[in-house]
């Protein structure tokens, strides 16, 4: 039985989030017209962003561990591109990680701890099912 660290992350997320759509029923409202982050230029054109976003929330809690908010922010951060000078790292937005991982908590994938949010055992399975999956193909 495969898990995900044996599949291709790009595959498993596109996966976990045709899964997730049956399990999030409600993305915010905001969705649509809001940036991910102040490094972005424009809203993602994605109309899958949301369900994406959390699918890939899950992978990075299965394979780092407990993660933090800031932690997170700093992952889906990038670059800005500046006119004058260098370009520098700006972290996400932390509202949209923020409502995801609510979202994750609601349908019970994820859980808080001390050390910051993990998956739950229904998480993990929810992601080795469809890696074992994955691999069959």
């Amino acid at each position: 039985m495969a898990n995900a660290y044996e599949v291709d992350a790009s595959e498993l997320v596109r996966a976990a989030a045709e899964g997730l759509k049956s399990v999030i029923r409600q993305q915010p409202d905001y969705m649509h017209y809001s940036k991910s982050g102040a490094g972005r230029e424009r809203p993602p054109s994605n109309q899958d962003f949301w369900y994406i976003r959390n699918a890939s929330l899950m992978r990075h809690l299965y394979t780092d561990g407990p993660l933090g908010l800031s932690r997170l922010k700093k992952r889906y951060g990038g670059r800005k591109e500046h006119v004058l000078h260098r370009r520098h790292h700006v972290d996400a937005g932390g509202s949209i990680i923020t409502d995801a991982l609510n979202a994750l908590e609601q349908a019970s994938l994820v859980k808080k701890t001390a050390k910051g949010r993990e998956l739950t055992p229904k998480g993990r399975s929810f992601l080795d099912k469809l890696s074992s999956g994955l691999s069959k193909k």
